[in-house]
């Protein structure tokens, strides 16, 4: 078997993929999209994706691998050398695989419906490859085959395309696999319509338990020999319904090129067909290309980064090519787009969305887009209470039009909420009767929790997981409740909120289960963890005991003060220990017992801010830039997570982050650039401006707004909106003052 090559970090210093030969972008590329790299997190286990698409797309095309495991969810891996073909759907660095699906691969020599096997693809049509022969861009991806093919793909919002250059004079071949996908296919469907035209549907079962996608293919060259396949069984006819349905176009001699346009729709062909005649009718891939860059260009141009180390600027600016992928276009070009439940639902008003990775994302990839996407909040939130009336309770983990009820708490609270309070287009009353319904049902140990004020540890596994992020929910719903009049609502939401504290054992100062007869579940290890299978999801007694966004002050005072609390959480970065075998893969990233490589614990280091220590938090924001995130195939120290790990680090970058995800206030913590502006709308602008910003000048001195003392360790999101200049004065020692007052520190209150 042919060795992977790996390449050192180095080599994506100054290059965002190794070029042989012809194997370049064909178009020139400008701006911030030569900043990004789309391998990073591509290794290791950032699970991202790596193909062509444009700005929260509805089709993502990229490559596909052999299926091998976790490290494969987005389809592809950087370790490995074979490819199984060009897929039209892929997730972005989740924890879960589904997708990699609507498979079309050109091969050479005889005729086959099957793959081969990872150990010896020669058997069927995959192909081993090597990335000196790879280009990956944001907007375009090309890959040369061992047999001397040359695959280029591209897309708009709805259609991919796809370039396949052939060696001349031979046998040739483009399958279509409708089998192939991380999922069971349930039902297949191909047709050829005409003499260029193929369409047909997938349905299939997996993450996502009744997905249905349909598309339409176009080809620029003339269709002459077109088989179908039910799996490796040759069919009579040109149409074709099964488990398992593959159609094989052939070529006696290969013409010099093939392109193809891809239209996918969730509705039917005939809606697949309408998003290509609206976003692709010409055969220019040049310009599909060209048209796909400008989108890129516009959307990361929203931030404008000014700094000495070029290596920064291009984690950053990766970081926000990942975090505008999803939430993606779940709808046709008309407006039609298939609900939850299953029904077709014409053109509703707004732009609708799905994949919505809400447990990771309500953390910060969301309140970066009420900055940097305003325009595309109002429908995320209204595409959320659609689903709401679909099927009764908000998004827990949404898959294009399925709901995967992946992870704990009922995450798309705050999300709705946050966006109420910031002013955005959100219908109040509808809001009001999802976010109440969704946190009054009975299940995931809600039952409990409005009995008898806590879930018991042994009457529902990871209890204190989904106790403490329904608190944090909680507090957002009491908020509502206020702001709405609605005073029983609020007493009784504010009470929930604080429900965490029944939970935290001031003998070992941690967060711990506790029994439905009130005792302690005992042992008690707070190193240990086991995947989804004790009290915690995902973590431990040390990263859950932190999480309590929503009030800061309430913790401190939990562990009898601010001293004391200090004392903790800097324990939490230097106590090192095993946490069991069993323990999940998610947590990662690890600085001591901090675990930056899964979301529970992404405020954390922020809080050092509510105590007084701010300076505290600009310490290990350096370090964490230094350490978890870098421009190499395994830059990220976690899941990806549909933008949230990126997500972090954009805002963390600026100098803030918004600990609570609800109340408005970003917290500052340490700038890494000389300079940031954000565009804002009506032609506004807001500047970060780091003074005397170097690698060792860490610790913020002074800060100005608008020319004017500023002496506040935080700012608010009304402030940032309206358009100024915050400037941060930076030394290599840390100013012990700043933000220290009880009146300059951030606080648990609304400040929208």
């Amino acid at each position: 078997m042919k060795k992977l090559l790996v390449f050192a970090s180095s080599l994506f210093v100054g290059s965002l993929a190794c070029l042989a030969g012809s194997m370049e972008s064909p178009v020139k590329e400008s701006g911030p999209l030569t900043y990004v790299n789309p391998y990073i997190g591509s290794g290791g286990h950032g699970h991202v994706f790596l193909g062509a698409s444009v700005p929260f797309g509805g089709v993502q095309v990229g490559p596909t691998n052999f299926d091998q495991g976790w490290d494969w969810t987005s389809g592809y891996h950087y370790s490995d050398d074979v490819v199984t073909g060009f897929t039209m759907l892929h997730l972005n660095g989740t924890g879960c695989g589904d997708l990699s699906e609507i498979l079309l691969m050109p091969y050479m020599g005889k005729l086959s419906t099957n793959r081969g096997t990872r150990e010896d693809p020669d058997k069927g049509f995959s192909s081993r490859y090597s990335h000196d022969k790879e280009v990956a861009r944001p907007g375009y991806y090309a890959l040369m085959l061992d047999d001397g093919i040359k695959a280029e793909l591209s897309a708009t919002e709805r259609v991919g395309m796809m370039r396949y250059t052939f060696p001349k004079n031979e046998e040739a071949h483009i399958v279509i696999d409708l089998k192939v996908g991380i999922d069971n296919p349930t039902e297949t469907y191909l047709k050829q319509i005409d003499e260029y035209t193929i369409g047909g549907y997938r349905f299939s079962s997996g993450w996502a338990s009744d997905q249905r996608e349909y598309f339409v293919m176009k080809f620029s060259q003339p269709i002459r020999s077109f088989k179908l396949f039910d799996d490796e069984n040759p069919k009579q006819g040109n149409e074709l319904k099964a488990r398992n349905v593959k159609g094989v176009i052939s070529y006696d001699k290969a013409p010099d090129q093939v392109q193809i346009k891809v239209a996918i729709s969730p509705v039917s062909i005939a809606n697949a067909i309408g998003n290509m005649n609206a976003e692709l009718k010409h055969w220019d891939f040049e310009k599909v290309v060209q048209d796909a860059n400008a989108k890129w260009n516009s959307e990361l141009g929203r931030i404008a980064i000014k700094g000495k180390n070029e290596t920064d600027k291009r984690i950053f600016y990766t970081a926000l090519y990942h975090s505008m992928i999803t939430p993606s276009l779940y709808n046709d070009h008309n407006g039609d787009y298939r609900g939850t439940d299953k029904k077709v639902y014409e053109d509703p008003g707004f732009t609708n969305y799905t994949l919505f990775s809400l447990w990771d994302t309500y953390r910060a990839e969301h309140p970066l887009l009420t900055i940097i996407e305003p325009e595309r909040v109002s429908d995320m939130v209204a595409s959320m209470l659609m689903i709401y009336k679909q099927q009764g309770k908000l998004p827990i983990w949404h898959l294009r039009g399925n709901e995967t009820n992946t992870m704990v708490g009922y995450s798309a609270v705050p999300v709705v909420i946050d966006a109420y309070f910031k002013g955005f287009k959100v219908d109040a009353n509808l809001a009001w009767e999802a976010v109440k319904s969704s946190s009054m049902r009975d299940d995931g140990g809600l039952k409990w929790l409005k009995e008898v004020g806590y879930i018991p540890a042994d009457k529902e596994g990871e209890a204190v997981a989904k106790a403490m992020e329904y608190a944090i929910s909680d507090w957002a719903i009491a908020e509502m409740a206020k702001s709405l009049g609605k005073k029983d609502d609020y007493e009784n939401y504010t009470k929930r909120s604080m429900s965490y504290k029944t939970y935290f054992d001031k003998d070992t100062q941690f967060m711990r289960g506790k029994m439905s007869d009130g005792s302690w579940r005992t042992p008690f290890d707070p190193l240990h963890s086991s995947h989804r299978a004790n009290d915690y999801c995902e973590g431990n007694a040390w990263q859950y005991t932190w999480l309590v966004p929503q009030d800061p002050e309430g913790l401190i005072a939990l562990f009898g003060g601010e001293e004391p609390f200090i004392k903790k959480l800097d324990q939490l970065f230097a106590f090192q220990g095993s946490m069991g075998d069993d323990a999940s893969p998610d947590i990662s990233g690890l600085i001591g017992m901090y675990a930056h490589g899964n979301e529970p614990g992404h405020q954390t280091i922020y809080l050092y801010a509510y105590a007084g220590q701010q300076w505290k938090t600009a310490e290990k924001a350096r370090l964490i830039f230094k350490d978890m995130y870098k421009n190499d195939p395994n830059g990220l120290s976690g899941n990806e997570d549909c933008g949230q790990m990126s997500a972090w680090y954009i805002l963390s970058s600026l100098g803030i982050y918004q600990v609570n995800p609800v109340n408005g206030c970003f917290v500052f913590g340490s700038p890494l650039f000389d300079e940031a502006t954000i565009k804002l709308p009506g032609g506004k602008t807001f500047t970060f401006i780091a003074e005397n910003n170097a690698p060792e000048n860490i610790y913020i001195q002074s800060v100005e707004l608008n020319g004017q003392a500023y002496t506040k360790s935080y700012i608010t999101y009304k402030q940032i909106m309206s358009g100024g200049t915050l400037t941060f004065k930076m030394g290599d020692k840390p100013n012990k003052a700043f933000g220290a007052a009880k009146e300059d520190r951030p606080k648990s209150i609304m400040y929208n």
